[in-house]
């Protein structure tokens, strides 16, 4: 789990702020003259990136060199624009750090195009799915019914409910993102797609304070007899925490007094969501009507999690240090106690063949029943969406590979991070809070993480290989078989895939690439991007 990244006025001595990129207070050092080829390894490398490989400015995540194929979560369209990080709102944002660095307008107009973009995504309730299609609704549906639909284990793609989803950052980076365009220079031509998606938000959050994970809520895809969780309560994915996250942004930088209420509900629910002892965790969905721990997708069982627990401790001491409300600390060691309670005796651990380079960690299950305590471990059969199945069992060997039913905390770290946090003065706390301010305070600088220090080596890497091809290359994470129509039984079954990333040919779900392909990346190009703006702040090692 993310920790939040506030807008907030940063002063000594509090650190309320954990999410940008902080690239001073490292004494500079000279770049020997090598200023003005670091500007034009970034305009150059940038200027292939929306000119050759966006589409009108919107991207996926990786591209063949030739663009003959093209992923996002799953292989996309080329008429197709991605949400999800790192996709086309994180692109957004490096633009902007990248303006920032810099002060080329360039960069500026670059960020224009892709907040254009994601103005003609924006869905008429005022959020996003995860993808669009600039083909049409018609061509997006097509999509969800061939590769979506194939994908085994990427059930989010198996159902067009045409509706927007909160789940992996999907409308929030995109908000976040119009929010940083609208104040950079008080532009209003992005006034009025930013008030749609508040609306949205405001409009989406249940009384009780929580979000679905999508909205319009939607209940027409109950899947192997389970309830459609797509309206449940949702902490999966830091849902919950990004949108409160968001909305403090808005607050901070906008001065909106209305959302300071549905700001503070939804905080005041986190506690509330908490189980009880002795299983006293955090879930990642929950039903509307009675806040219990409920299902999501087939691996994804009802459960308290323990990997979520971990990331609910540290929102709760954020939520403490916004508000100095002791109610955000009081259910803390009992998420510890329980975590402790979950360690796994050494027999198990054994089986699980993975170990921590830390003494400090243990492994624990990730899902626990929150009736009977009883660990949840998933595993699979078959090979595609028409004879593969997930199910659940006590058994931590031969679990499925592409979601880990185990992890490894460490308590200790967490009552170190506790104790540091309770000694923090109240007074300090209030008088800092960006909630219990009326002051406007800017938005961050940068929003992309970006290494503290690069090394020259680095550098003359990066710039040597845009000087040669005018972009940058690296290995291709992750392939996909092309979608099949029809199935063949013969061709299924004669493979165990229970712990492999991807099924047989019929299933269009990601796996890691291993040939070595090479891959024009989204992700690397923010990541050079940043480390290029590195050595322009003098990190440089």
């Amino acid at each position: 789990m993310k920790h939040m990244l506030k807008p907030v006025c940063i002063k000594v001595g509090l650190t309320l702020f954990a999410g940008a990129c902080l690239c001073g207070g490292i004494q500079a050092h000279s770049l020997n003259g090598e200023k003005e080829d670091i500007l034009n390894t970034m305009k150059s490398a940038t200027r292939y990136m929306m000119d050759s490989v966006s589409y009108r400015g919107g991207f996926v995540w990786n591209y063949l060199p030739d663009l003959s194929r093209s992923w996002g979560e799953m292989e996309a369209k080329r008429t197709m624009v991605w949400i999800q990080p790192p996709g086309t709102p994180s692109v957004g944002h490096l633009l902007l750090d990248t303006y920032h660095a810099t002060g080329d307008e360039f960069y500026y107009e670059a960020a224009e195009k892709v907040a254009n973009v994601l103005i003609w995504g924006q869905l008429e309730c005022g959020g996003w799915n995860y993808v669009f299609d600039f083909a049409g609704e018609n061509s997006l549906k097509e999509w969800y019914e061939t590769v979506g639909k194939s994908g085994w284990r990427l059930e989010e793609f198996r159902h067009y409910y045409g509706n927007a989803t909160y789940d992996d950052l999907g409308t929030i980076s995109a908000a976040k993102f119009l929010l940083r365009m609208y104040v950079e220079k008080n532009d209003p031509a992005y006034k009025v797609p930013l008030e749609k998606v508040i609306h949205f938000i405001l409009e989406s959050q249940y009384p009780v304070g929580g979000w679905p994970q999508r909205y319009p809520l939607r209940y027409d895809h109950p899947f192997e007899g389970k309830e459609d969780y797509s309206s449940f309560i949702t902490l999966n994915d830091d849902v919950t925490p990004e949108i409160i996250d968001f909305l403090i942004q808005c607050y901070q930088a906008m001065g909106l007094q209305n959302i300071k209420e549905p700001i503070m509900r939804a905080m005041y629910l986190t506690i509330t969501l908490q189980q009880g002892e002795p299983y006293a965790g955090w879930a990642d969905q929950y039903t509307v009507t009675d806040l219990k721990p409920a299902h999501a997708r087939s691996y994804e069982p009802r459960s308290v999690n323990t990997g979520t627990t971990v990331g609910m401790i540290y929102q709760m001491m954020e939520y403490y240090k916004l508000t100095a409300d002791t109610r955000f600390l009081s259910g803390i060691p009992a998420a510890i106690k329980f975590l402790e309670s979950q360690k796994l005796p050494e027999t198990e651990v054994r089986k699980w063949h993975r170990k921590s380079d830390n003494p400090d960690e243990i492994l624990v299950p990730r899902f626990i029943d929150p009736d009977t305590g009883k660990p949840l471990y998933v595993h699979r059969k078959g090979g595609n969406i028409y004879n593969g199945k997930y199910y659940i069992d006590q058994n931590i060997e031969n679990t499925i590979a592409h979601y880990s039913s185990a992890t490894f905390v460490n308590p200790e770290q967490l009552r170190k991070d506790f104790d540091e946090v309770k000694k923090i003065d109240k007074n300090k706390l209030l008088s800092q809070s960006p909630l219990l301010s009326d002051e406007l305070c800017p938005l961050p600088k940068y929003y992309t993480h970006c290494p503290r220090l690069v090394t020259e080596k680095e550098i003359s890497n990066l710039m040597a290989q845009v000087k040669k091809q005018g972009y940058w290359l690296s290995d291709l994470p992750s392939t996909s078989h092309p979608y099949r129509c029809g199935w063949t039984p013969d061709l299924s079954g004669k493979e165990d895939y229970s712990r492999k990333m991807v099924g047989d040919d019929f299933d269009t779900s990601p796996y890691p690439c291993t040939d070595g392909q090479q891959c024009i990346s989204v992700a690397a190009y923010i990541k050079n991007m940043m480390a290029l703006i590195a050595a322009l702040e003098g990190n440089v090692k």
